[in-house]
This record gives C-alpha cells, sequence and structure tokens, in this order.
C-alpha cells in the first residue's frame, strides 16, 4: 500500500467506537493522516475510546446514521468506513424493524450524506451473512450492499464494500463468549456439530480495507481467501481435547454453514493474489467459473492453525 495514501487526507468512520473501529484508528494512526472523525451513538464508548486515544488527530461527533441530518452536518470527509450497525443476530431477529432503520435505512443516510458532502471514496463494511441470507441481520446487509453500490446516483464518490467473515475475538463473537465459559468451568454451548465458520483476524480485516481503499473504482465487493474452521475445531482450540459440550440446537436465522461468494456471483469474481473482487453485472466474466465460496468448501484450518491463529489475534 502507498504511505502516500492518507496523507493529508481526512477520514470518518461510522460505529467507529466498536473492534473495527479501534483497530483501524491503531492503523490510521500510523500514517501521516490529517484528521479522524468517529461518529458513533454510544457516549460512554467515546469517552473510553477518549482516554485510550490520546492523538489531537481523532474527533469524536455524537451522532446516529438513523439521522441524516447529522450526517450531513458533521461528515465533511476525504474517505469513509461505513461500519455502524445492529450486528447482533438474535437481536435483529426480535426487532427487525430497528435493524431495518440503522443497517438500511441508515446506510443509505450515509450514502447521500456521502455524495451531497463530496466524500472521495467510501467502503461499506458487510459480512458473510448478507450472501443468501436467511436472518434479519444477513437481509438488512444483503440490502445495504445492493443500496451502497447502485450507480444510479450521478456522483463523483465512488462506493465499494469489503465483505468477510468472523473477526476473531471481535465484540460479542464466540471465541470471547467461549473464552468466559471456559474460565467459568462451564460446557460450551453448540448449535450443531458440523457447523463451521469463515475466520479472520482484525489485521487481515484491515488490510483488505486498505486494499480496497487504494485500488476501488466503485460497485465492487472484495472477498478475503480465507480458510475456515469446524465449531468443533475451534473447542478444541480453546479448551483442549475432550472439553465438554452442550448440544442447544440451532437458532433462528442461523446456518450449518455461511457463504462468502454465491454462485450467481460466482460468474463475476476477479481473483487476485489475496482476495476475490466481485464486479457488477456486465463490467467482468470470470475466466474461469470457481462455484461458491463457503466455509464448507474453504481450506479448513485446524486445531494447531486456528490456536495460532488466536494468537495473532491477541498481537
Amino acid at each position: 500500500m502507498s504511505d502516500d495514501l492518507f496523507k493529508g487526507k481526512s477520514v470518518t468512520v461510522t460505529g467507529g467506537t466498536g473492534s473495527f473501529g479501534h483497530f483501524i484508528v491503531r492503523e490510521l494512526l500510523r500514517f501521516e493522516i490529517r484528521e479522524i472523525l468517529i461518529f458513533s451513538r454510544d457516549e460512554e464508548k467515546q469517552l473510553d475510546m477518549m482516554r485510550e486515544f490520546t492523538d489531537p488527530r481523532l474527533k469524536f461527533v455524537i451522532g446516529d446514521v438513523r439521522d441524516k441530518g447529522r450526517l450531513l452536518e458533521r461528515v465533511h470527509t476525504d474517505y469513509l468506513y461505513h461500519a455502524a450497525a445492529l450486528k447482533i443476530v438474535p437481536t435483529c431477529e426480535e426487532c427487525p424493524v430497528e435493524a431495518i432503520k440503522t443497517n438500511l435505512l441508515g446506510t443509505l443516510n450515509v450514502k447521500e450524506t456521502c455524495i451531497r458532502n463530496g466524500v472521495r471514496k467510501a467502503i461499506f463494511i458487510s459480512t458473510d451473512k448478507a450472501v443468501k441470507p436467511v436472518n434479519t441481520y444477513g437481509m438488512t446487509k444483503a440490502l445495504a450492499e445492493k443500496v451502497w453500490v447502485d450507480q444510479q446516483a450521478s456522483s463523483e464518490s465512488l462506493f465499494s464494500v469489503v465483505r468477510y467473515g468472523n473477526v476473531v475475538g471481535s465484540r460479542g463473537s464466540v471465541v470471547p463468549f467461549f473464552g468466559d465459559l471456559i474460565k467459568k468451568g462451564r460446557p460450551l454451548p453448540i448449535t450443531h456439530t458440523a457447523m463451521s465458520r469463515f475466520l479472520l483476524t482484525l489485521r487481515q480485516a484491515i488490510a483488505l480495507v486498505f486494499y480496497a481503499t487504494q485500488n476501488m473504482s466503485g460497485g465492487e465487493i472484495y472477498v478475503p481467501k480465507n480458510p475456515a474452521c469446524r465449531v468443533l475445531d475451534l473447542v478444541e482450540s480453546l479448551g483442549g481435547k475432550g472439553y465438554p459440550t452442550e448440544d442447544i440446537g440451532i437458532r433462528p436465522g442461523e446456518k450449518i454453514a455461511e457463504t462468502l461468494i454465491s454462485e450467481e456471483e460466482a460468474r463475476r469474481v476477479e481473483e487476485r493474489e489475496t482476495c476475490f473482487i466481485i464486479h457488477q453485472h456486465g463490467r467482468y466474466k470470470s475466466k474461469k467459473e470457481m462455484g461458491e465460496f463457503t466455509s464448507d468448501t474453504a481450506r479448513q484450518l485446524g486445531v494447531q492453525e486456528i490456536r495460532q491463529l488466536l494468537k495473532e489475534a491477541q498481537s
């Protein structure tokens, strides 16, 4: 990545007090960046982050992506990373209208703000659950992807998507949840023994985001070439061989395997060294169709590889 990518630039991160926001801020501050604006609605999390990062280039704004007026008022920036979302699957299942307000309508508000305020490049942080979605969270993110890359509006702003799977150790994810249960000596809840998930570290996620920022021309979806793991191998990597589990059954809106690239998208995928790029219809035709990219068809991490990934995530 060019060292000049962020030189003298301003960057806004919506939902910037989350795990993604913390890590990308830490990385952005390594560059000669002019300003980083954290736009989020939780004042306590902003206060905690202010105490963690004392760099004067970091600015904080209380606001909600549901509030278009507030976005228009405060978001004047070169680049924008849109990470604000309701993402806990059971919560979105129980409160689907609230998920729509934040994940879909909020995304539309952010996009329209980028267009009106002349943001140069804007990247939407998406999820494997947006592919062939079966739950409210995935459905709202799938529609938000469509809204984000829609080119009908005349604009000089560029919009692209980064889509990835489970981030190891992120807030509310399975690894810290399992870790807490292991400390208490309690069995780990398993919804299905055949379940598999994509895994990556925050560092890997941010590397892809930066790659997209430098290379985007607008309308693409960037997907990492991630391995996956079986949930039982994850249990063993955390608790050791034979650690007790409890079968609780599949929860509403849960898949046995996740998909990062659908069969339909595979027809327009460009493969690069570290990632796949899904182009819009009519812009690219795959030289060879790769088929669906799922957590079942991806390379499966062994127990030792998972432990190494967990170690890297903590470094």
